[in-house]
């Protein structure tokens, strides 16, 4: 990720992907452009970047923890758990989101506003 604000900094469980599906605690970097994961003792990040989220849905409140899935663009879904108590990871990220994919959708109209402007030229003007 570029040198973007981090928005939150601290700790969930992701499920891994095995035959068992254990739970492995990671430190979870929330910026503006998405998620870095790094194991615990901090190496071996892995960046999930929020152009290729797609939502964040399934969240479940069980026993003083939150469960949800990230959806990714091309349907992978990855899960997580953290602490219900304070501002859960599931809320910041879905928030982050958002942000992000209106931000792309504001750039998206103005390209395409600037570009119907430069199509307009003078000489495509009638009087």
């Amino acid at each position: 990720m570029s040198q973007t604000k981090v928005m939150k900094d601290g700790y969930l469980e992701k499920r891994s992907n095995g035959l068992l599906q254990l739970w492995k605690k990671k430190r979870c970097v929330l910026t503006e452009d998405g998620i870095r994961l790094y194991d615990c003792k901090g190496e071996k990040g892995k960046e999930m970047r929020f152009e290729r989220m797609g939502t964040l849905d399934c969240v479940e409140y069980t026993r003083g923890l939150v469960y949800f899935t990230i959806v990714m663009s091309d349907g992978k879904e990855i899960d997580f758990r953290c602490q219900q108590e304070g501002t859960a990871w599931n809320a910041e990220i879905a928030l982050a989101l958002v942000r992000f994919k209106n931000r792309v959708a504001v750039q998206t109209g103005r390209n395409r506003h600037m570009s119907h402007l430069g199509s307009c030229g003078e000489g495509d003007v009638e009087l």
